[in-house]
């Protein structure tokens, strides 16, 4: 989710370029930096040299001769713009060719060396990206055979030695457009990748593969950009860049290729978003716009790790004999985290036949836990700061087990104190409600159980690819939700008066019980609970009446007819019914005054599929009270005070 500008004009690009940068802050980031084509010694009768800001430990020699009159000047901090501008400030950097980034770490923790701009060996190419290559470690040893020296711990840093490799094959054309359409067809993974380059100093180039990417056109200058805020102040005319297309702009002009090197024509389009609008990318709120990214985050977590049918889930930590010797797997998470913990433990205990524990974080140490050498003891933490959270896997240390962190943030004090960590890369998540989060993390619990089931050996070929063939299309089913979700604010503009809901579901609908419930309260306020539907006779049905709601999650699952039975339960006492079913039920609606479907999936996917509807439908309830939804009142995004 990180942020590119790109400039190519007549005027000095350095504070075109932290500007756009300072727009483009609402993606989250941790470390930015800038590229700028600028005149060298040579080009003004002095001896050349590769200029590179000092703050910078770059890979490009000093001294190191480039023809074209131009050098690339890199100036890269890790924190806040704030930083990187008192960097600059005393830096006179005169060019009007330039790159910008601000990076959200994926691969290595943030610090300058990893952060973008990138170089090659003679420093001659710069290239910003955001995205996951999935296949960077082989093209990496590739080319450290042919002499290349790679100095980051980043995924990135390969695409400017890969540019540089084509273009020394190419001598005789040089090339840029033409590297840039090559490397798209060697890389796997996603990127919108920008380059400029000493040899070709009136053009930058770049190329998208599945990350978005835009071009700002104006009368003597041009832009690239991965979102529309940060050139908004120079521009409303943009053109959209597809999967597999490779762009080149001048200061006049804009050629926009296949990866053929055929000419697609395509004309800007005016946007008339102001610049709050446009940050959201026209969505009324932050957390409505991460609801909607979800088919992607989810996409971006499985991307290197599941691979044509294959499961690649290296970073656990552990050999196939240690996890044959797991006696018992502590799950600990807090608040939404939680909920994802509770789907672990039953994707865990149901494929991999490992029994698991799910704790609080805050109550986990006070309770003085049993752990031996054969425990496996995962935390989930959306931030990776979570201080209740932290506290447990410091217990667990202590006591000798194992620490696998699941987190959405590189170098985080989670990440950095446990023995391994699997990112989800859900990119930054600005609204403070967990979301598009969420359904990451739960994806990472399918990817574990998976991997320990099939290490295991407990999983038939067949089953593994079953189950592995509807994980490829989770991402495109809940785009069909998000796609119905005017259905999902008809049903919230009827019901948002009510006073009570109560959220019911069994096995996989019971932890997105609990979130739906938790969804709602968070962000309207409004009493909501989640149970077990089981429980209902247990207490809870005390509470419904006419001024009650009751949400249940009754996929076609093999306890369906319970919770069926469980909802005309609740019917009886005159409360209204919402129910979340699986496309084609037609009997549910006997009883419900309200449903939503689900597309049709393996009952293990249908918690990951229904607690979309239940994220909107909190939303659009959320909304109708005039609540702030991005920003509700007593909570923080990371909780670091017990």
């Amino acid at each position: 989710m990180c942020g590119i500008v790109a400039y190519i004009g007549n005027k000095n690009c350095k504070n075109i370029l932290l500007e756009g940068l300072k727009r483009l802050e609402y993606r989250g980031y941790d470390s930015a930096g800038i590229g700028i084509l600028t005149l060298s010694d040579e080009k003004k009768g002095a001896d050349v040299k590769n200029i590179v800001s000092d703050s910078t430990e770059a890979s490009n020699p000093a001294g190191n001769k480039h023809k074209a009159g131009y050098c690339i000047k890199v100036v890269k901090e890790v924190g806040k713009i704030k930083a990187l501008e008192e960097l600059l400030k005393d830096e006179h950097i005169d060019g009007t060719v330039g790159i910008g980034h601000t990076r959200w770490a994926t691969h290595g923790v943030p610090n300058q060396v990893n952060s973008h701009p990138h170089l090659d060996c003679s420093g001659s190419i710069a290239v910003v990206h955001n995205g996951i290559i999935e296949n960077f470690a082989e093209i990496k040893e590739e080319l450290e055979k042919k002499g290349h020296k790679f100095i980051s711990e980043t995924d990135t840093e390969v695409l400017p030695h890969l540019l540089e490799e084509y273009l020394k094959n190419d001598t005789d054309n040089r090339d840029l457009l033409i590297a840039m359409q090559r490397l798209l067809k060697r890389i796997k993974g996603s990127g919108a990748i920008v380059a400029i380059s000493v040899n070709n100093p009136d053009e930058i180039i770049a190329g998208r593969i599945a990350s978005p990417l835009i071009v700002g056109v104006t009368r003597d200058a041009n832009f690239f950009a991965s979102d529309m805020p940060a050139i908004l102040e120079y521009t409303h005319n943009f053109i959209v860049i597809n999967d597999y297309e490779v762009v080149r702009i001048t200061r006049e002009k804009v050629e926009i290729y296949d990866l053929e090197g055929s000419l697609i024509i395509r004309e800007p389009f005016k946007a008339n978003w102001n610049l709050e609008s446009a940050e959201k990318s026209g969505y009324e709120d932050f957390m409505l716009k991460e609801m909607f990214e979800q088919p992607y985050g989810i996409r971006e977590t499985m991307r290197g790790r599941l691979i044509n049918g294959k499961l690649n889930f290296d970073e656990i930590g552990l050999s196939e004999e240690q996890v044959k010797k797991l006696k018992k797997i502590q799950i600990i998470a807090c608040g939404t985290s939680y909920h994802a913990a509770l789907t672990g433990k039953l994707l865990i205990e149901k494929w991999a036949k490992i029994p698991v524990e799910v704790d609080i974080g805050s109550e986990y140490r006070y309770r003085d836990p049993i752990i031996d050498a054969d425990c496996l003891f995962i935390a989930i933490t959306q931030s990776g700061e979570t201080i209740d959270t932290l506290a447990a896997i410091r217990e667990a240390r202590t006591k000798g087990a194992k620490v696998m962190a699941v987190t959405n943030v590189v170098g985080s004090t989670i990440a950095r104190e446990s023995n391994s960590v699997i990112y989800t890369h859900a990119g930054p998540e600005i609204g403070v409600c967990a979301t598009k989060t969420f359904t990451a993390q739960i994806m990472v619990m399918y990817l574990t159980a998976l991997y320990l089931a099939k290490a295991r050996g407990l999983m038939q070929q067949e089953q593994f690819d079953r189950i592995i063939g509807e994980l490829e299309v989770i991402p495109n089913k809940i785009q069909q939700i998000l796609n119905n979700a005017a259905k999902l604010k008809k049903i919230a503009d009827e019901t948002y008066r009510h006073a009570c809901f109560l959220f019911l579901g069994r096995i996989y609908g019971f932890p997105m019980a609990l979130e739906g419930a938790l969804k709602l309260k968070e962000i309207s306020y409004i009493h909501a609970e989640g149970y077990a539907a089981g429980e209902m006779k247990h207490g809870p049905i005390a509470l419904t009446d006419t001024r009650t709601v009751v949400v249940g999650v009754i996929p076609k699952d093999f306890v369906y007819d319970k919770m069926l039975s469980n909802l005309q339960e609740v019917k009886a006492r005159n409360a209204k019914i919402f129910a979340i079913i699986s496309e084609g039920d037609i009997n549910t609606g006997k009883y419900a005054d309200y449903t939503f479907e689900l597309p049709k999936t393996i009952e293990e996917f249908y918690g990951i599929l229904s607690v979309v509807p239940l994220q909107l439908y909190a939303y659009y309830i959320a909304k109708n009270h005039g609540r702030n939804v991005d920003q509700p009142r007593n909570l923080a995004k990371s909780v670091t005070v017990e």
